[in-house]
């Protein structure tokens, strides 16, 4: 069988010319004025919508099953501002990542810090449970300047984009390491260390390792490393949601610590998570990431974004 060629070790290999060329125009793009960047990209997430494709689908997928009891037209409604919203996301973060010189705190709006620095008063470390609302790549830029942290997330897969999104998201920041999302082990080290890690458990990453607990009434795999986290550091868990205000502003709100979690009970626990999610997506419901296929494996192995299988 032809094996596939080994990936270059060097990012200035031809293979990666292209790459380095759109980074490029992510940086150029990045360079316009805040309110000017959002503005293209609500242009954009509209461009979008009216061409449609895979995403639209997935998102009127999404709102379908989340929201059945809204009338058609306000699914519909919520679906396309959800679609421009994303696209406000992807001009949001060519300015987060290419462009230091824009003064996102003066347009911040943060709550309940004093609830992560009660936690860390305690000696220990913090589990910080987010969400993927739109606004994760401003929150990664602003939530570091005030509570120095480890993040979770998923390494690109080429190493040109992530080495732009490790400087993007760690510039002008307190962020002291990424972690693999599968490295267990260094998440809890990390948390018995006395620090801050932050960790969105709200994707669909497969069956390993992970229970189907309701999201919005439907079911979803939902990994138990929440539960497990806290579990094995001993570790306070607190929320934090961000959101996108007008005029280019932003929220940032952490939550009190949870109380009696985890339960031992990993089921019990990821529907405690997960509803804790939807109260905070409810918040702005068309800034949450329902272009993500959240729901693409079912107890009963139905794929609801196959195409054929919407009404």
């Amino acid at each position: 069988m032809k094996q596939p060629n080994p990936r270059p070790t060097s990012l200035a290999h031809p293979r990666y010319w292209g790459t380095w060329c759109v980074v490029g125009l992510i940086w150029l793009i990045g360079q316009l004025p805040w309110n000017a960047l959002l503005a293209l990209g609500r242009g954009l997430g509209r461009l979008v919508w009216r061409i449609g494709g895979n995403r639209r689908h997935i998102a009127c997928t999404n709102i379908d099953l989340c929201f059945p009891d809204l009338p058609e037209a306000e699914r519909r409604d919520l679906a396309r501002r959800a679609v421009i919203s994303t696209g406000e996301t992807m001009l949001e973060i060519a300015g987060t990542y290419a462009n230091s010189r824009i003064d996102l705190d003066a347009r911040l709006e943060i709550e309940g810090l004093e609830h992560i620095q009660a936690a860390k008063a305690q000696g220990k470390g913090v589990l910080l449970v987010g969400m993927h609302m739109n606004t994760i790549d401003v929150g990664s830029r602003l939530i570091p300047r005030y509570v120095p942290l480890s993040a979770v997330h998923r390494p690109n897969n080429n190493p040109v984009l992530e080495r732009m999104i490790s400087r993007g998201r760690g510039a002008g920041s307190t962020t002291e390491a990424y972690i693999d999302r599968k490295d267990i082990r260094g998440m809890v080290r990390a948390l018995r260390n006395g620090g801050v890690l932050w960790y969105a458990p709200d994707q669909d990453y497969g069956l390993k390792h992970a229970v189907f607990a309701p999201f919005f009434g439907v079911p979803a795999a939902t990994i138990t490393a929440t539960s497990r986290l806290a579990r094995m550091s001993g570790s306070p868990v607190v929320m934090v949601s961000h959101f996108r205000l007008p005029g280019g502003r932003y929220r940032i709100c952490f939550s009190a610590p949870l109380s009696d979690f985890p339960s031992g009970d990993d089921e019990a626990d990821a529907t405690h998570i997960n509803a804790l999610i939807e109260a905070e997506v409810l918040k702005a419901p068309e800034q949450y990431l329902w272009v993500h296929r959240r729901f693409k494996h079912q107890p009963d192995g139905h794929n609801p974004y196959r195409k054929a299988a919407r009404p």
